[in-house]
């Protein structure tokens, strides 16, 4: 059955925007057509002063974690049953707030994969989801808990062939420490000739290869190995303040590399701190090292955009206290770091789906698939319209948005 949905704009992800009575002609899951006036006889969805656009996409999430605090020590220790209830509920919450697609960058073992099965099923209600499973990672390196420690490289081969056997549709690989306990942040994680072997692996099979990388060594490293996007992208040193390095983000930008953003895990933490009445010792230093690491990460991000690299919007949602819902707000700190607004939009939707390697979305257009949100107002005048959902359609079936109250009462703010 067809429908015609209306609005005063739209947005098609990949540049566009048609105003006065924009029409998505929609038959079943895809678009049919995009009409400059309304068909001759079309019954109308009319939003009126309102904004469609793509449904949005979320490039970094972590399904298993429920974003709420919890370090990934302890999501470990609940055991898979719990970590499997916990992703599909996180991909409730994403699709609620107009993402309708999320990929999944790190899970224990094969729980993403089996969450992406339930959902194209129609056993559950959630963002569609890609994943990559159990990231790779070195022995006792960042998110070993998961199941993808690997070391040398004929082990690392056989370890993408695993991985793809699994189901894995991109590989992810731990190029540097992180977050994980006794983790080194500031050193790479492999050496250049394992990280050849990990991209030659997986280009030889098809997969794309996303590094996360908190250094500049492991950027550099990532870059020569020729892989397909990088997660962070930091300049963290041991024992001091991360310093951009300008040859590397030269060299990145030269590459034609895409860089993940995750400005959103400092600003969620912030936040969360903000909140708390009578905040102890502890807390308040917390709070200081956040604010201290995302003005940080905002100036490597201006200057790296300056230098000429691409970036698409991921949240890291799940880590830390980065909630399912909190793609508008890394879209205004990409703002924030001196991006324009139709850029920010097209990270989330055009943009990023090109990047991972989604044809079939992101942009409104005739044949793809009827993923699409309407929103309150204009988001290109304010981002924060993204925020004001009216509908949201994922293959052409129409969700509810969070409760209006809801969606307020968990706002969160841009920290300064």
């Amino acid at each position: 059955m067809r429908s015609f949905i209306t609005a005063r704009r739209l947005i098609d992800g990949k540049g566009g925007v048609m105003t006065g009575q924009p029409v998505v002609e929609i038959d079943g899951a895809r678009i049919v057509a995009l009409h400059e006036n309304a068909p001759e006889g079309a019954e109308l969805r009319d939003f009126g002063d309102a904004t469609i656009l793509p449904g949005l996409i979320d490039t970094h999430v972590h399904l298993n974690m429920p974003g709420n605090g919890m370090l990934l020590e302890e999501v470990m220790r609940e055991g898979v049953e719990v970590m499997l209830a916990t992703s599909v509920g996180s991909a409730l919450q994403a699709l609620g707030a107009g993402i309708t697609t999320v990929r999944d960058v790190g899970c224990f073992g094969t729980t993403a994969f089996s969450v992406r099965r339930a959902l194209a099923l129609g056993y559950a209600t959630g963002a569609r989801v890609m994943a990559a499973g159990a990231p790779i990672t070195i022995t006792g390196g960042h998110t070993w808990y998961m199941g993808g420690e690997c070391d040398g490289e004929e082990a690392l081969r056989h370890k993408v062939r695993a991985l793809i056997k699994d189901g894995a549709e991109f590989i992810k690989v731990m190029g540097s420490g992180g977050g994980t306990l006794n983790t080194a942040s500031w050193r790479p994680a492999f050496t250049q000739d394992e990280m050849d072997a990990i991209v030659s692996e997986s280009h030889r099979n098809e997969r794309r290869v996303t590094v996360h990388c908190l250094c500049a060594e492991s950027i550099d490293i990532a870059v020569r190995a020729g892989v397909d996007q990088i997660e962070h992208a930091g300049f963290i040193r041991r024992n001091a303040p991360q310093h951009y390095d300008a040859a590397v983000a030269e060299r990145l930008a030269k590459s034609g590399i895409p860089v993940t953003t995750t400005l959103a895990v400092g600003a969620t933490a912030i936040n969360a701190m903000q909140q708390i009445e009578g905040r102890s010792p502890e807390q308040d230093a917390f709070l200081a090292r956040w604010q201290r690491m995302l003005a940080e990460n905002v100036e490597q991000f201006t200057r790296l955009s300056e230098a000429g690299v691409t970036f698409v919007a991921g949240t890291d949602a799940g880590w830390r206290f980065t909630s399912f819902d909190s793609l508008v707000l890394e879209l205004q700190m990409m703002e924030q770091g001196g991006m324009a607004v139709s850029d920010c939009i097209a990270a989330a939707t055009g943009r990023a789906a090109g990047v991972i390697g989604l044809e079939d979305r992101g942009i409104l257009a005739p044949g793809l698939l009827a993923d699409l949100i309407v929103v309150k107002g204009n988001p290109l005048e304010d981002l924060a319209a993204l925020h004001d959902l009216d509908l949201i359609l994922q293959g052409g079936v129409d969700h509810l948005p969070t409760p209006r109250a809801q969606r307020a009462a968990q706002a969160m703010t841009v920290p300064g």
